[in-house]
């Protein structure tokens, strides 16, 4: 009878608790508030800008007396910018398969197997990531030259597969798995190429769905080394594109069209792969 009795008392207790809390947290959602919209703010000017007419008036100064598609059609029909799209993607796209495939190999391999120097061969790999890209631009730039890889698909790509962050994460979201699952296959007779097929990259698909958003952010919008090694519209990707049409005077309703319709790959992009986004998260904060 007591306990049947306490019971409700202390639920009430915790109902009544409810509103205080959330009352407190108040001034966090409106400062979380405020700050999602000066993050969407200048998205949604350069939108608007992209909608205006040319020449018309339009934000900040004032708002545009009406909107049209005109400007993005004139971009996705311009000269070179759907093979400057095209780039971008195999840039962006062979980057990701390659870097995940690599990266979750050389994670297990540093997470859970022992070989001498392990230890030493990784700590130096993730030094690399203290030494700025511009300090070794020029000596990468005459190191592909010297193999024929200017204006080249392999010499934009190859140089950036070499991703120890990616290696890092990997490594410790592997630490996590237990060791019970590789003992056992080993027991069963699993090759080490079957074990990590059928454990590590089932166990890591969000944390793989999460660098992949990653990496295909970095190279969508990677300007520096594109810039350097691409000399032609045969290689040039759509942020060195962007730059070129930039430098002829475009108008600014026409840059900004071509700003919004890059960005749309990276949106349709991050709303794929959302899930695997918050199950890396949740699993993240369960570890």
């Amino acid at each position: 009878m007591t306990m049947t009795a306490t019971r409700p008392a202390a639920v009430r207790d915790r109902q009544a608790t409810r509103p205080r809390r959330h009352g407190r947290r108040w001034p966090l959602y409106t400062l979380l508030a405020v700050m999602s919209l000066l993050t969407l703010g200048p998205f949604a000017a350069m939108v608007i800008v992209a909608l205006s007419p040319r020449n018309a008036p339009t934000v900040p100064a004032q708002w545009p007396d009406s909107l049209t598609f005109d400007n993005i059609v004139q971009v996705l029909s311009a000269s070179g910018f759907a093979e400057w799209t095209l780039n971008s993607l195999i840039y962006s796209g062979v980057s990701v398969v390659v870097i995940l495939l690599t990266a979750s190999m050389a994670g297990y391999a540093f997470a859970k197997k022992r070989f001498p120097g392990r230890d030493a061969m990784l700590w130096t790999f993730l030094a690399t990531m203290m030494v700025p890209f511009q300090a070794t631009l020029i000596p990468l730039y005459v190191l592909i030259s010297d193999l024929d890889g200017v204006d080249t698909f392999w010499g934009l790509i190859v140089p950036t597969l070499a991703n120890s962050q990616a290696v890092f994460l990997m490594r410790q979201f592997i630490l996590g798995l237990p060791d019970e699952l590789f003992d056992a296959a080993k027991v069963d007779g699993a090759s080490e190429l079957r074990v990590y097929w059928t454990i590590v990259v089932p166990l890591t698909k969000p944390i793989l769905a999460t660098l992949g958003v990653f990496v295909f952010l970095w190279h969508w919008n990677d300007f520096l080394w594109p810039l350097v090694i691409s000399q032609s519209d045969a290689t040039r990707t759509l942020t060195v594109g962007l730059t070129v049409l930039k430098t002829e005077e475009m108008q600014w309703s026409l840059l900004m069209s071509s700003a919004a319709v890059s960005a749309v790959p990276c949106l349709v992009v991050f709303f794929l792969l959302q899930r695997y986004l918050v199950n890396s998260i949740a699993m993240t904060g369960l570890k």
